[in-house]
């Protein structure tokens, strides 16, 4: 087989690849779009398909069902939430203290900012099914995770603190999330993210 050949064949088995990635990705933004605005359960894999401007045969060439989209969807949120967490926390001087403030006023504003991807965050992706619930806790312990050795660093938080504690503040945090939203944002910015700090402050002992 001549090389020009093996070349074009390898271009494109890579620009096919290229593609899938292409489609799988906007059906991730389409998904968090039609989630975020019809609610999970009321959503089609159809309607998906049209916000995402694909066919059908499309979405089962990258997903099995709607629930694996989900569960994609959920997990590029969290990807994308965790690193304006961890960007926040690095860009910002200061002592612990000052870190996770900084780390829940960029929770707090990515979720009212995107209110799409907080819907599927905070609310879709509860109670669907176990397999849901195990990406979620997955994705809490990786929270919890971050928060505690931003509040106490060198193995004062992340280490210490109990697993049950930490999922509590975490909860907590998500707690005052719903709440707030509910509201419609009614409060500033500023007083949520103290009420979080009060919470977080635990994971020091203090």
């Amino acid at each position: 087989m001549p090389p020009s050949s093996v070349a074009n064949r390898r271009y494109r088995g890579s620009s096919g690849e290229e593609r899938r990635a292409q489609r799988r990705e906007q059906f991730l933004l389409a998904a968090v779009r039609v989630y975020g605005e019809q609610g999970y359960r009321n959503a089609t894999v159809k309607a998906v398909c049209e916000a995402a401007g694909l066919t059908e045969r499309y979405f089962y060439e990258s997903f099995s069902n709607s629930e694996e989209l989900l569960v994609a969807s959920f997990r590029a949120v969290m990807d994308f939430l965790l690193g304006e967490l961890e960007k926040a926390v690095t860009e910002t001087p200061g002592g612990p203290v000052e870190r996770t403030r900084a780390m829940l006023t960029a929770y707090y504003e990515a979720l009212k900012g995107h209110p799409q991807s907080a819907r599927v965050f905070l609310v879709e992706i509860s109670g669907v099914s176990p397999t849901v619930d195990e990406a979620l806790e997955a994705s809490l312990q990786e929270f919890g995770g971050l928060l505690a050795r931003t509040i106490a660093p060198r193995g004062e938080g992340s280490a210490a603190s109990p697993p049950l504690l930490r999922a509590g503040v975490v909860g907590g945090v998500i707690h005052i999330a719903l709440s707030w939203i509910a509201s419609g944002y009614s409060q500033p910015i500023h007083q949520v993210v103290e009420a979080a700090m009060r919470l977080c402050l635990v994971l020091r002992g203090s």
